[in-house]
């Protein structure tokens, strides 16, 4: 009976622990939320609805999107969680080519913590500069600013900047003290806030005839079929078959058994669709410091518009590199081939070692070639109909991508938090069964 009840309260204990966490993150985004309708200080709400109500196209929508519609309310959390974004690209870039951060890389749990620290200072610096980017960009914005003058540009900036600190502080909360990644999942509650908006927008647009009821069946049908296309790569994986020799210890007969090495498609996961966003929002930021009223400037600006061929191609290069890149950083073959080894583990027909290592090597840049194809597909596909027809941003396939897949990491987590707690009380009972 005292058996029963010990494992029943360590159940309870689990349980309980994975329902604080549902609820802090919960609570966590309503205050995200919260967030992006405290405006900022010295701006006409007027002038900035007209403004933005014929500025959502091309990049200032993608940078709306990320904010979760701050930008379009010029809320505290306007610059969002992108500074963030760009200044872990910096610090994983110099990983790859700087040798002090290869050793910081190589110190384990100092260095990664000697990184982590690395890009909140990176963080800062890039949400000064772009704040005060956007504070110049405010200004020159006709009759938006009730009292333009440098008090208004060192507030708006200072504003920005403690919102984006801010918004960082709650990502790294969510990832220590709750569920899924949490800088995933802000930019994922941004864009899910504001998809009623969105289709209620779209039905506006039916009901005013700018379009047809066939139109919009379509938009749905195609976003279930984006979703469902989406769903099947992200769980597609290449299975490599492991073999383990038998050997004897004693009397008894050990190993012989096999297993798998399981390889996605889409290692990389949704990163390099955020990662290539980010870099494409940098012009909005230079536009800001005065060269918005350059001829050249905005003749090169409106290239950067949805369904133009330098914005489609400049997306498309980001997302496949950093497909390779981010894949390259988070899976090492020559680890991997190394621990199998070492545990005597084997693909059958390839030699252990270095040729293990070259086989997977291989295996895996087939597998992200194909990755980075779908993501590109994903993002660039639906972008066409938003840029020919009236199609709120929300409903591109960028958002959708980031969505399902942030959905699906996090359902992924919240499982296998639960599976470790029936594992950790099924030990128990066995231990006081014993």
């Amino acid at each position: 009976m005292s058996s029963e009840t010990l494992n029943t309260a360590g159940a309870f204990s689990q349980a309980k622990d994975l329902k604080n966490r549902i609820i802090f993150t919960i609570l966590i985004l309503i205050i995200y939320r919260l967030g992006t309708y405290v405006p900022l200080a010295g701006i006409d709400p007027d002038s900035l609805k007209e403004i933005m109500a014929s500025s959502q196209k091309g990049l200032l929508g993608m940078f709306n999107m990320f904010s979760g519609g701050a930008v379009t309310r010029m809320a505290i959390f306007a610059l969002g969680i992108m500074p963030y974004i760009s200044s872990s690209i910096i610090v994983q870039l110099l990983t790859g080519v700087s040798d002090y951060f290869k050793n910081l890389k190589d110190q384990g749990e100092i260095g990664r913590k000697k990184i982590t620290q690395i890009t909140r200072y990176g963080t800062v610096l890039i949400a000064c500069l772009q704040g005060y980017g956007v504070s110049v960009g405010l200004e020159n914005a006709g009759n938006l600013v009730i009292e333009p003058g440098m008090s208004f540009r060192i507030i708006t900036t200072i504003s920005l900047v403690a919102g984006t600190t801010f918004l960082m502080w709650l990502g790294e909360q969510i990832t220590l003290r709750g569920v899924g990644n949490g800088i995933s999942l802000i930019i994922f509650s941004g864009i899910v806030a504001e998809i009623p908006r969105a289709l209620a927008s779209t039905f506006e647009l039916g009901r005013t005839g700018a379009l047809s009821a066939v139109m919009i069946v379509g938009i749905f049908v195609l976003v279930i079929l984006t979703v469902l296309f989406i769903v099947f790569f992200e769980r597609a994986m290449r299975k490599i078959l492991i073999n383990y020799p038998k050997r004897q210890v004693g009397n008894k007969m050990y190993g012989g058994e096999s297993s798998h090495l399981p390889l996605k498609i889409n290692t990389a996961g949704v990163i390099p669709a955020i990662f290539a966003s980010a870099l494409l929002l940098l012009p909005i930021t230079i536009s800001n410091f005065g060269f918005a009223e350059s001829d050249t400037f905005l003749k090169i600006s409106s290239m950067f518009t949805q369904g133009q061929p330098l914005y489609m191609l400049l997306y498309a290069s980001g997302i496949i590199f950093f497909s390779f890149f981010y894949t390259s950083i988070v899976f090492n073959p020559k680890e991997t081939a190394e621990n199998l080894r070492k545990y005597g583990g084997y693909i059958p027909g390839i030699r252990p070692g270095e040729r293990t290592s070259e086989y997977i090597d291989t295996i895996l840049i087939r597998l992200t070639t194909i990755g980075s194809l779908y993501l590109t597909f994903v993002c660039l596909m639906p972008e066409f109909l938003i840029a020919k027809y009236p199609i709120p941003f929300y409903l591109g396939g960028t958002s959708i991508l980031i969505v399902v897949v942030v959905a699906m990491d996090t359902v992924t987590q919240v499982q296998t938090r639960l599976m470790s707690s029936q594992y950790e009380s099924l030990i128990r009972k066995t231990k006081v069964g014993k």
